[in-house]
């Protein structure tokens, strides 16, 4: 299937929070953990999300000149090529954007879907996400708002996270404590500010102790019971029908979580998960173990020739690919998405 149109990608949101299941969105930095990505989802039967974060994109726009856009928008393009080959729909978002590189970034990347519109295509990206966590709460809406206006008339949904998400990511860090819970205060002010829907779509990354990159169990609280009070509080506070859910919440700093902190998530309303951490070591891990296993084959040890057949990097580039496939399959199953791709 080719790459999710507005309206499909709308209907993929829709699906997951009335069904209580949730996509797993995997950042990707390369045409091979793209496949990666895609063969997971393929193999689980799940649409999906693919991200590229600020660091991925520069990453894929070469060491030489380390250009945001130029990396994302090549990865973007070679997507909506090979992603035809996989019986899936899948989502393209650029994850993590703070407001230093918005000119660098998103910006530039709005204006290309602007351009595509204009001209009857569909956007190049379905959605991008603004990271104003390190802003003031008024600073950061006030940001979202003029994007949303951007990001509604090129039919894209826009992210924010309005209150921070603990550890790093690409340069933008927050410390572990009190400030990674959202307040109803928040949420409301948020719907005040971006609307509910009648403004333009978005999702919502609200805190509720979420942290990124590795953490043991017990460093973290999560309180995904947070998740219900902001949206009971928004619905109160609107007028909207006791238990409706005004909010599509995204899942931030996932790796590690329970299984009962994802389930109590999806429940109330989260509809898409970053997944980054633990595809990153999924990846990574066979790579490891084929270079142990192959010390004097991959290098040209004491003067020898080495084995061309260990080091070329297709050898050990199938399992890498193989494993990070494995492990989106798991994250289907965790977030209740498997068996749900729209036919």
């Amino acid at each position: 299937m080719p790459i999710a149109t507005p309206e499909v990608y709308n209907e993929m949101l829709d699906r997951a929070k009335a069904g209580k299941f949730a996509y797993p969105a995997i950042n990707v930095t390369s045409s091979q953990t793209l496949h990666a990505a895609l063969r997971g989802f393929a193999e689980a039967e799940s649409d999906g999300i693919v991200q590229i974060s600020t660091g991925g994109a520069e990453f894929l726009g070469g060491q030489y000149s380390k250009d945001m856009v130029t990396g994302a928008v090549a990865l973007a393009e070679y997507a909506h090529i090979v992603a035809e080959k996989y019986p899936v729909n899948i989502a393209l978002h650029t994850d993590h954007c703070p407001k230093d590189k918005l000119d660098g970034y998103v910006r530039p990347l709005l204006a290309i879907s602007e351009e595509r519109v204009k001209s009857g295509r569909d956007p190049l990206f379905q959605s991008h996400m603004w990271d104003g966590s390190a802003e003031t709460l008024a600073d950061n809406l006030a940001i979202a708002q003029e994007l949303l206006v951007r990001t509604s008339a090129a039919r894209i949904i826009l992210e924010v996270e309005i209150t921070p998400t603990g550890g790093e990511e690409d340069g933008v860090s927050h410390e572990i404590n009190d400030k990674l819970y959202t307040t109803v205060e928040d949420a409301i002010r948020t719907a005040e500010a971006l609307g509910l829907g009648d403004k333009g779509r978005y999702l919502l990354a609200a805190s509720f102790g979420n942290v990124h990159g590795v953490y043991k169990p017990g460093n973290v609280v999560l309180r995904p019971d947070l998740l219900k009070e902001l949206n009971e509080g928004v619905a109160a506070k609107f007028g909207r029908p006791a238990g409706s859910q005004p909010f599509d919440f995204v899942f931030h700093g996932g790796s590690g979580s329970t299984e009962e902190e994802i389930r109590t998530a999806l429940e109330n309303g989260v509809v898409k998960m970053n997944i980054d951490t633990d595809t990153q070591y999924a990846f990574t891990r066979p790579v490891a173990d084929h270079m142990f296993k192959n010390y004097d084959g991959v290098l040209k040890v004491d003067g020898e020739v080495g084995s061309k057949k260990t080091y070329d990097p297709r050898t050990w580039g199938k399992p890498a690919e193989a494993s990070m496939a494995k492990r989106v399959l798991e994250a289907c199953g965790n977030l209740r998405s498997t068996g749900t791709k729209i036919k």
